[in-house]
C-alpha cells in the first residue's frame, strides 16, 4: 500500500517526480509530467488528462482528488520546480499530440513553430493562441518537450487546452497542403508587411527560431512571405511576440465588428 504521509525527501516517489520535473527523456520514456498549482492541475484534468499522483502540502485541507498524498514543506520544497503553487503538485499523463488527432474546422487558424528552441517562448505562444482562439499549434522538428515545466508555467494551462501537434517540418508541409491551408511564413527577406495579407480563409502561420529563422524548406513550401515592419534599430521580436502580433492581427480580420458587451452606442 502507498503511503498517504511523506515526511522523508529520500522518499522514492518524491525523487521521482524530482526527475520528472528535471529529465526530458523520463518524462518521454514514461509519459509523465509534472504540474503545479490548483489552477494548472483543475485545468489539466478539465481538458482530459489523467491525473496519477497528487501531493497536498500538509497545512492544506485539499479534498479534490480521491488518491492524495500529503507531504511536509520540506518534501514540498524538494519537489516544486517554482514558487507560489499554492502547495499541490500532480503527476499526470502525457497526450500523444498526433498530427492525425488534430481536427480541423471551417477555415482553420493554425500556428507552426519550427525548432523553437525556449520552452517558456513556446508556452507563452499557446498562451497566446488560448487567448486568440487559434485552432491549432503544430511544433515541427522540437528542441524542447510540450511538458518541460517552465514551458507549463509559461503557457498557464494553454498547452493543455490549445490542440498541439508535434512533427516533423515535411510531415507538416504534407498536412497543411492536403488540407488546402494557405502557409505563410513569417520572414525578413522576399516579404511584405503582414497587414497586407488576407488571412480570412484557411491559414497557417509559420515561425521559425530567433537566431536562425525558418529553414529553407518552409521558405520553398510558403504560399507567402509576410514580415512585421522593423523601424528602429534591431531586426527582430522575441519569437513569442511576433507569434502574438501576427495571430491578433488574423483575429482582427476575422471579426471586424467586435463590441465589448459592456460598450454603449
Amino acid at each position: 500500500m502507498e503511503e498517504n504521509f511523506i515526511t522523508s525527501v529520500q522518499n522514492t516517489r518524491i525523487k521521482h517526480v524530482v526527475a520528472l520535473q528535471q529529465k526530458s527523456a523520463l518524462r518521454r520514456e514514461e509519459g509523465l509530467f509534472v504540474v503545479e498549482g490548483q489552477r494548472e492541475i483543475e485545468h489539466c484534468i478539465a481538458c482530459g488528462y489523467e491525473v496519477k499522483e497528487l501531493f497536498v502540502l500538509d497545512s492544506l485541507n485539499y479534498t479534490g482528488h480521491l488518491h492524495t498524498t500529503i507531504v511536509t514543506p520540506q518534501v514540498y520544497e524538494k519537489m516544486a520546480y517554482r514558487e507560489s503553487t499554492e502547495g499541490i503538485i500532480a503527476v499526470a499523463k502525457c497526450k500523444g499530440h498526433r498530427l492525425k488527432d488534430i481536427s480541423l474546422k471551417k477555415h482553420p487558424l493554425i500556428v507552426v513553430l519550427e525548432s523553437v528552441e525556449k520552452p517558456g517562448n513556446l508556452g507563452a505562444i499557446l498562451r497566446t493562441a488560448e487567448a486568440a482562439g487559434v485552432d491549432a499549434v503544430i511544433v515541427c522538428d522540437p528542441l524542447t518537450d510540450l511538458y518541460n515545466p517552465n514551458l507549463i508555467r509559461a503557457s498557464i494551462g494553454g498547452v493543455f487546452s490549445v490542440p498541439t501537434a508535434v512533427c516533423t517540418s515535411k510531415e507538416c508541409i504534407d498536412f497543411l497542403k492536403a488540407n488546402k491551408i494557405c502557409i505563410l511564413t513569417a520572414q525578413l527577406q522576399d516579404s511584405y508587411d503582414y497587414y497586407d495579407y488576407d488571412m480570412h480563409e484557411a491559414t497557417a502561420i509559420v515561425m521559425g527560431t530567433e537566431s536562425t529563422g525558418l529553414t529553407t524548406v518552409w521558405r520553398e513550401a510558403a504560399d507567402a512571405h509576410i514580415r512585421i515592419p522593423m523601424l528602429g534599430r534591431l531586426d527582430s521580436l522575441n519569437v513569442s511576440v511576433s507569434a502574438a502580433i501576427l495571430m491578433y492581427e488574423a483575429v482582427r480580420q476575422r471579426h471586424k465588428v467586435y463590441q465589448h458587451p459592456d460598450a454603449r452606442m
